[in-house]
């Protein structure tokens, strides 16, 4: 073998070596660099907020995985689309969200002009956890059943009121597919959070919401509101005392609010594949099942393929009621 011919050779032999060792470290192998720094994990919501204690439960165990820091930093604000155009707009590969339904599929329908693209501009990684609403009364409330409170609320036409954390959030956009569905009337008044509209419910200023059964459950253990039913078409082992709607004829109501990591479109595919993996096995631990039942959630711990296809069918069907009862932003 001549001298050039063995030169060729070692610089293919180099040339491999190096692709092998990049690719390595972009699948996160454990000769990788990544994660080379603390991992941001944004929050749209404030210190306490279920958001925020989802992330807060995750932030350890993702740390001794991924062998470095993890920082949950607060962006709050415009209900949590804040945070998520920070994610959208991260190139640094180390910052992903902790977002919940409305930031990765009805914000841009919502507000046309919103600075981000949910589909096209982040990437899901893991549906973390899920919980129905529970469609709630004062306590006074009229009717033993669901279907009894429910043709009482369609008698009242537009004298009832029904409470959310806002316009365009979940519990907004949910009311009114649950008003298509029941053929009631009710008038939307928005509040500043759920506690806020427990408490208006409670006084009786409001008639109706849709709450998270975390929130719901302890008001009405304590007999200070009446649980209608859940946003199911089965009942849900957070509150296996509440019945579905389904069992009050309402068809076709199938509402889960979520939480779910999400990440910037720039992230490399490897990384984010990594991150999925490790969500969800994190996820599906006992100790997290445990922590995540206890702040109202079924855990998923989907793949990011998982998340896709959620984020998807809840686009198709939160946008339909959105055009439907032409909602937008004030």
């Amino acid at each position: 073998m001549n001298r050039h011919r063995r030169h060729a050779i070692a610089t293919v032999f180099i040339a491999a070596c190096a692709i092998s060792t990049g690719a390595q470290a972009q699948n996160g192998s454990k000769s990788a660099p990544w994660p080379t720094k603390p991992v941001r994990l944004v929050v749209g919501f404030p210190g306490g907020s279920s958001p925020d204690l989802t992330a807060r439960a995750f932030a350890e165990p993702l740390s001794k995985a991924l062998g470095q820091p993890v920082i949950v930093e607060n962006k709050v604000g415009a209900a949590g689309n804040i945070a998520a155009d920070a994610v959208a707009k991260a190139t640094d590969d180390h910052t992903i969200g902790l977002m919940i339904n409305g930031n990765m599929t009805i914000a841009k329908l919502l507000n046309p002009k919103l600075s981000y693209d949910p589909l096209k501009d982040l990437q899901p990684v893991s549906l973390l956890g899920v919980s129905p609403l529970v469609l709630t009364a004062p306590a006074q409330a009229p009717g033993t059943t669901a279907a009894e409170f429910l043709a009482a609320a369609r008698a009242g036409g537009d004298t009832w009121n029904y409470g959310t954390p806002g316009v365009g959030t979940v519990g907004h956009i949910g009311m009114e597919l649950l008003k298509s569905r029941a053929r009631i009337a009710a008038v939307h008044v928005p509040y500043a959070g759920y506690p806020q509209v427990a408490t208006a419910m409670i006084s009786g200023d409001l008639q109706l919401s849709l709450l998270p059964p975390a929130l719901a459950a302890a008001q009405i253990r304590a007999g200070k509101l009446k649980a209608i039913g859940i946003t199911a078409s089965v009942r849900s082992a957070l509150v296996p005392e509440i019945p579905s709607l389904s069992e009050a004829g309402v068809r076709d109501l199938n509402l889960e609010i979520w939480n779910a990591v999400a990440a910037p479109r720039s992230m490399p595919a490897p990384v984010v594949a990594r991150l999925s993996a490790v969500f969800s096995e994190i996820a599906r631990s006992t100790d997290m099942r445990q922590k995540m039942f206890q702040q109202g959630w079924t855990v998923q711990g989907t793949s990011a393929e998982g998340l896709a296809n959620r984020v998807k069918a809840d686009t198709a069907l939160l946008g339909s009621i959105i055009a439907q009862q032409n909602i937008k932003l004030d």
